[in-house]
Order: C-alpha cells, then structure tokens, then sequence
C-alpha cells in the first residue's frame, strides 16, 4: 500500500517504514506524528482519489531527528557595476519513518473549522473590524525622493519603499536595516541594507561627492 500526502507544503509518495526528509516540523525527535491531508491511496489494482483529501484517511509517522540539508550557493554579479554577492543556504529539514497508513476511520477535524469561520458573520463586527482597519493605509503626503540614487535600490525596491512609508531620503536615513529588509521582503532577488541608512543620509544632507565616493567603495550596497 502506498499513498501520496501533502507534508509541511509539500506532496510526497510514501509507503510504510520509508524515511522521507520533509520540511523542518515543530516536533520533538522521536514522537509520533499524524497527517491527514492524504490525497491518493493505492492498494494493488484498487486507487482511491480524494476530492481534493480523503475522508478518514491517515498517515502515521515518526520523526527520527532534525538536521539541515546541503549547503546551496548562490551567486549574482552585474556586470561593470562591481556588483557581486556570494550566499550560502541550507535548508532546515526533519527525516520521518512512516509506520502506518489508515485508508478509514480516522477522525478529521474540518466540521470544527467551519463552524468557527461561520462564528463572526454579525453585522456589526463587520462594522467595527473595518472602522478600526481604515487608519492603517496611511500614505505618505510628502514629496517623494529619488531613492534610486542609492546604490543596490532599483525602481522595484523604490516603490515597495514608497508603499511601505519610506519616500524620501530623510525616512530612509532614519530607518533601521532590518526593517528595511522586512519591507522589501517580497521583491525578488538577495539586497543588502546595511548601509543604504548611511547612503540616505548624505543624500538628505546634499553631501553628493561624498555618497558618490561612498558608492564607488561599495560592492552591491556593502562595504
């Protein structure tokens, strides 16, 4: 018998005592762990699909320990703009044995979760959630700076920048690295912070021939 199963994101093919690294899970090594969003179970000639799970069906496993996986380097360069960044990543990881899989009568608990989304359906919840929600979208009024002349901000990071309250040099000269790091989350691509507070306030301050020397140290926006 074997089943495919989605674990921690992922969809994996998985027959019993088979060890299948999955992504790191909030378990402690060596307890005993349940998943239930099984969407394939395949018995000899006999496949029972889920629609998109099956009903009442399990697969029981173990985690045997934590670790990470191999070291992945990326690397990006630009050329004649002395831009080069060299990371490494390893991804977290948690090695599994499956000791059994149910195809019936394990219980699931989805009538739970539809009776609590069903709960706030008032009106005048409604009301309040959004009267208090209004005030967070606050734009910025003042006059937007050129943040792309800040070496490592293009006009993607630029804007992200705008949207998440930074506008002018004077905001990002006050902003913290990580925080700017937080906003810019979403844009794709490795960038590196630390000194675009530095960069922005010699921007902010006219001190033009300064953050030109400045950049011309960089190397993709780090010293």
């Amino acid at each position: 018998m074997y089943a495919i199963v989605e674990i921690a994101g992922h969809q994996f093919k998985v027959e019993k005592d088979q060890k299948v690294f999955v992504n790191r899970l909030s378990v402690e090594e060596g307890k005993k762990v349940a998943f239930d969003n099984v969407l394939l179970i395949g018995n000899g000639n006999d496949v029972t699909l889920g629609a998109p799970a099956i009903d009442g069906a399990q697969v029981s496993a173990k985690v045997l320990k934590h670790l990470k996986g191999d070291k992945v380097i990326v690397f990006k360069k630009k050329r004649r703009k002395g831009y080069r960044v060299k990371n490494g990543h390893r991804q977290s990881l948690t090695e599994i044995i499956v000791e059994g899989i149910t195809a019936s009568g394990a219980k699931k608990a989805t009538p739970k979760k539809e009776e609590k989304k069903a709960e706030p359906k008032v009106a005048t919840n409604k009301v309040e959630t959004t009267a208090k929600a209004k005030p967070v979208a606050k734009k910025t009024t003042a006059k937007a700076d050129d943040l792309k002349k800040i070496e490592g901000i293009g006009p993607k990071i630029a804007s992200t920048l705008v949207e998440g309250g930074i506008a002018t040099f004077v905001d990002l000269a006050k902003a913290k690295p990580e925080d700017i790091s937080e906003i810019i989350a979403g844009v794709r691509g490795n960038h590196v912070t630390d000194t675009w507070p530095q960069q922005a306030k010699l921007a902010a301050d006219g001190k033009w021939d300064e953050l030109k020397a400045l950049q011309d140290k960089l190397d993709g926006g780090k010293a």
